[in-house]
């Protein structure tokens, strides 16, 4: 009995103090418990797998769009794919580029097989890629027409002395695209390269190649060149193919270099469009 007598040997407020603390204890572990229950970090855990899991769905759809996009091909001629269009296709830079060296010289490829010999693509590639390759049907009544010479085609006129009329003549051009036609030679200052025509808005391809059977570039356009090192940054702004952007990234290395000797030093500027180099070098020079 004198076990139990001893936790009475406190005085009332002494016992009150005990039962009050020991109730603080309690309500305290009560709620760390539930504080754990609600803010664990299992169930943080879990909730950034489902977000995890979310963004991997997402990421999954996104990477099907891409693929469909990809291997979605539609007949196309080969001799105006572009950087973007080969790059798409799977061609190497190379590749490419000896292709688009190619048709500088005003030449076409009429074959999957002349355009492997040209670009140099593997057979694997080819047998991709040649089943959408569409080429047009007049091409190959220009080797009859060329074989016969009653019906040997006229000599071409020059395409940066063409008339409207001249240029609604041709198969597939009318009047909306004559104009249209004009107006960038107008802008370009003259043709100087025959792919321009590939520029010209919403131009098909067949009227294309039905305007270079017939017209070419006799005389180069007389464009009076601005000194890169003098230009002023709106003069160089208005010329074509120059944006905003290479404007202010062309007058900040102009600024680096304090002049510019070479016109091809524009070639080191960060993110240059080297494959408009030669057109913008149209209008400009060094001195």
């Amino acid at each position: 009995m004198r076990f139990y007598e001893s936790h009475f040997w406190y005085n009332k407020s002494q016992r009150n103090g005990i039962l009050i603390l020991a109730a603080l204890i309690t309500i305290i572990q009560i709620f760390l418990y539930f504080t754990d229950e609600l803010f664990a970090p299992p169930e943080r855990a879990h909730n950034e797998d489902m977000l995890r899991e979310i963004e991997r769905k997402l990421d999954s759809m996104q990477s099907e769009r891409s693929d469909d996009s990809r291997f979605q091909i539609y007949p196309f001629n080969p001799n105006f794919i572009t950087d973007y269009k080969g790059y798409l296709l799977g061609m190497r830079p190379e590749e490419i580029d000896r292709l688009l060296a190619f048709r500088e010289q005003g030449r076409f490829v009429r074959s999957a097989e002349e355009f492997q010999k040209v670009t140099g693509v593997s057979d694997s590639l080819l047998g991709r890629i040649s089943v959408h390759f569409k080429f047009p049907k007049f091409e190959r009544s220009a080797f009859k027409t060329a074989a016969n010479p009653k019906n040997a085609v006229l000599k071409k006129k020059d395409l940066n002395r063409a008339s409207i009329e001249d240029l609604k003549k041709v198969r597939g051009i009318g009047p909306v695209l004559a104009k249209r036609i004009i107006s960038y030679r107008t802008l370009l200052g003259g043709f100087s390269f025959e792919d321009q025509l590939a520029e010209v808005y919403h131009l098909p391809e067949e009227a294309i190649e039905n305007l270079q059977r017939e017209f070419e570039i006799q005389e180069p356009p007389q464009i009076k060149r601005l000194n890169i090192n003098t230009a002023s940054f709106k003069q160089i702004l208005d010329l074509p193919y120059i944006d905003y952007e290479l404007t202010r990234r062309i007058m900040a290395f102009r600024s680096e270099e304090k002049i510019i000797t070479d016109l091809s030093d524009l070639k080191k500027i960060d993110s240059f469009p080297l494959d408009k180099y030669d057109r913008i070098a149209v209008y400009l020079l060094a001195e």
